[in-house]
């Protein structure tokens, strides 16, 4: 015969009842916080938002914006912006992204980051092949000398 509390016999439970007649809380699980699982890690809750271009539109898109005056730089960079907001938007609307916004404010600030540029670089164009040719001699120049030798004769 096997005793009390041998092999195959079960451990005696607990009173389940709480104070005052209320049934007891459930038991927690692993160290007393919920969300561990036995071994004291995380419960899988799926794979984490990907905002890394959502975000890297909104700093490069700033950075354009801010330094329009990088003389076509800004326009690489403003388009950069705008190719990774497209792309962080389109995560944000399969689910894969939570930051919606900052691709969005990405978009927006390659893009004027984009017109900035190029209105910048267009006038210095135009003033480079408009402009006036400041080096054509020293007729206009008040300090200017001359050697005249006159002959005799």
């Amino acid at each position: 015969p096997i005793g009390p509390g041998g092999p195959g016999q079960a451990a005696p439970q607990p009173p389940t009842a709480g104070h005052y007649g209320y049934p007891a809380p459930p038991a927690q699980p692993y160290g007393g916080y919920p969300g561990y699982d036995a071994y004291g890690g995380h419960q899988p809750w799926g794979p984490q938002p990907s905002n890394g271009l959502g975000t890297a539109a909104l700093v490069l898109g700033i950075i354009s914006v801010v330094g329009f005056c990088m003389y076509g730089v800004n326009i690489v960079l403003g388009i950069l912006a705008l190719i990774f907001g497209i792309i962080g938007l389109g995560r944000a609307k399969r689910g894969e992204a939570t930051n919606r916004g900052m691709a969005i404010a990405g978009i927006i600030t390659g893009s004027v980051g984009i017109v900035l540029g190029s209105v910048l670089l267009g006038f210095i164009i135009w003033a480079v092949a408009n402009g006036e040719d400041f080096d054509d001699g020293y007729e206009d120049d008040p300090f200017a000398t001359s050697l005249v030798i006159e002959g005799r004769g």
